[in-house]
């Protein structure tokens, strides 16, 4: 028999779900929120430009993630040689220590790896639909999401939920079980806490050689978290030009969250011009933005607390079950967490 699986997210979890069912006698569907796929592994063109404002590569600490990569195809597969850099509260910029050796994303920007991956399954993607609710029906695995404009989806017999950790606790507020684990489950969701980033985009028509990609502060003690150069990247920026990703740090990103964007970008800007110590990065000639309430967990849920629901047809997968805000490691926990729903059946 087919087994039904509906997904809650097309970020690098659900996707990586999907994947590992591609060859098994499984029938998926994916219900995402957004108009794209691969979650926080986000991509955006604009002036000729293409740049990933969320995460911003994919790494590949072993054999298994650089082996799936080069398997979705090299065309367009683009390794960043140069370094990650360092640097502290008071702006000292020192060489880093090369642990991301490899740093993977495409000409057509990081969400390639969903897109890519999504190529070789039969899922059905429904973008742009928001799950409001989850009903458990009569069979012990039989599951239906509701979404926000009242449009229903399933039944599944395996429900896969991968948003952020505080998402997942909200919608699983909305569930009726008639089974006492849940509320056990919704708390140790819930306690799952989220760092706040907003990304800046600074774009400037000039290019420095700088021997760096990026820089990243490494004591919290600085208002900008993170910067890099999409120039970096083969066919992202055109020649003579530089485009910054600056991801500002937590407190900054949650106290300036909605500020205007001339005024976040504006003091984005004057920080890296002062942490460069070059006058012209103040005054960038566009820019954008994006916020990411939930961008990064502090941590991962305690596993078998969210184990118990298993045996009722119920999983969790993402960056907050691993406890590392890390695209492959999201990635290869949906890829696992599939594989344990089959070997369920």
């Amino acid at each position: 028999m087919t087994l039904r699986v509906g997904i809650v997210g097309a970020g690098a979890a659900g996707v990586g779900a999907a994947y590992a069912l591609r060859d098994v006698d499984a029938a998926v569907t994916i219900v995402e929120k957004s108009r794209g796929v691969c979650g926080r592994a986000a991509t955006r063109r604009r002036r000729d430009c293409t740049y990933d404002h969320g995460a911003n590569y994919v790494k590949d600490p072993d054999d298994r993630t650089e082996s799936l990569l080069r398997d979705l195809g090299e065309d367009g597969l683009v390794d960043v040689e140069a370094p990650v850099w360092v640097f502290d509260g008071d702006g000292d910029i020192e060489e880093g220590d090369d642990r991301d050796d490899h740093k993977w994303t495409w000409t057509e920007g990081l969400t390639q790896l969903a897109k890519r991956l999504l190529a070789r399954t039969d899922a059905d993607v429904r973008r742009d639909t928001r799950v409001e609710s989850v009903e458990r029906g009569d069979g012990a695995g039989t599951w239906t999401l509701t979404d926000t404009e009242g449009a229903t989806h399933g039944p599944f017999d395996r429900l896969l939920v991968t948003p952020p950790a505080p998402q997942t606790a909200d919608l699983l507020r909305s569930t009726a079980w008639g089974d006492d684990r849940l509320a056990a489950v919704t708390d140790a969701v819930a306690d799952v806490e989220y760092r706040t980033i907003r990304s800046i985009l600074l774009h400037y028509p000039f290019r420095e050689d700088h021997p760096w990609y990026a820089l990243v502060n490494v004591d919290d003690g600085h208002d900008v978290g993170w910067v890099s150069r999409e120039e970096c990247k083969d066919g992202h920026v055109p020649d003579g030009e530089s485009l910054l990703v600056v991801q500002m740090a937590p407190d900054w990103s949650a106290k300036h969250y909605d500020d205007p964007l001339d005024e976040a970008s504006a003091e984005a800007a004057s920080l890296v011009s002062d942490l460069l110590s070059d006058d012209r990065y103040a005054d960038p000639d566009w820019v954008d933005d994006q916020g990411w309430r939930y961008a990064l967990p502090n941590g991962g849920v305690d596993a078998e607390s969210v184990r118990v629901a298993e045996d009722a047809g119920l999983f969790f997968a993402g960056d907050w079950v691993v406890g590392e805000g890390r695209v492959h490691r999201a990635l290869w926990n949906g890829h696992d967490t599939a594989a344990r729903m089959v070997d369920g059946e």
